[in-house]
């Protein structure tokens, strides 16, 4: 993998690299668009996806598809995921998704069965301090996204692991450095590409997002 490449990992894979490295392993992405599939197996080759979504059209391409172990379509309130096998994965990743869901406290304790002993989840979500931040073009105040319906803090969403037997292994305001420092060129990038700057670019400067980073036992 070239500099280049490992710098434009997606954040929310960060984690699972540092924990998993090259080694083989099964990952559900509950909410897997945006190209999420390709992107995995640009990182995680020996890697196996599975990817869940309300929808086959945000975002995707036949490519993603065909990167992909399983789809499975479903609206995650509904809290039926009796397609989606028990005991199976090795890795759940959850990124901006929770803050769309009533329920999520819910859909966290339903998708518990389907890791294995030692599995790992990694939730992302807009923390508290997202709904104090500016307004910007693309999310940067939580308020600026009306599909948001609820926000979620790393206390509440580690209890509710804790009580389907998660042990935290972290969590908190999630913040990169390299983001950080990458910040003028995706400036130039954005400017060039979609003719303004996206609010994601701004995420970690203000501290937008939080994570929990969990083992189940």
């Amino acid at each position: 993998m070239s500099l280049i490449t490992a710098l434009k990992i997606p954040t929310k894979f960060v984690r699972l690299k540092k924990h998993f490295g090259n080694k083989a392993f099964t990952l559900l992405d509950v909410g897997s668009g945006n190209k999420s599939a390709t992107d995995f197996k640009t990182y995680f080759p020996n890697g196996t996806y599975h990817g869940v979504d309300m929808v086959k059209d945000y975002n995707y391409t036949e490519e993603d598809f065909g990167k992909m172990e399983a789809f499975y379509e479903m609206d995650l309130t509904k809290l039926d995921y009796s397609a989606i096998p028990d005991n199976h994965f090795d890795a759940i990743l959850m990124a901006h998704i929770i803050e769309h869901l009533h329920n999520g406290d819910k859909v966290l304790e339903q998708l518990e069965p389907k890791l294995k002993s030692g599995g790992v989840i990694y939730i992302e979500y807009p923390g508290e301090k997202s709904t104090t931040l500016p307004s910007r073009k693309g999310t940067l105040n939580f308020y600026d996204d009306d599909t948001h319906v609820r926000v979620y803090s790393v206390p509440e969403v580690s209890k509710v692991l804790e009580g389907v037997g998660f042990e935290i292994k972290a969590g908190g305001l999630r913040r990169s450095y390299r983001n950080i420092f990458m910040m003028p060129i995706k400036f130039i990038h954005n400017r060039v590409k979609y003719g303004y700057i996206m609010a994601s670019v701004f995420w970690d400067w203000y501290g937008f997002a939080e994570f929990v980073w969990a083992e189940k036992k």
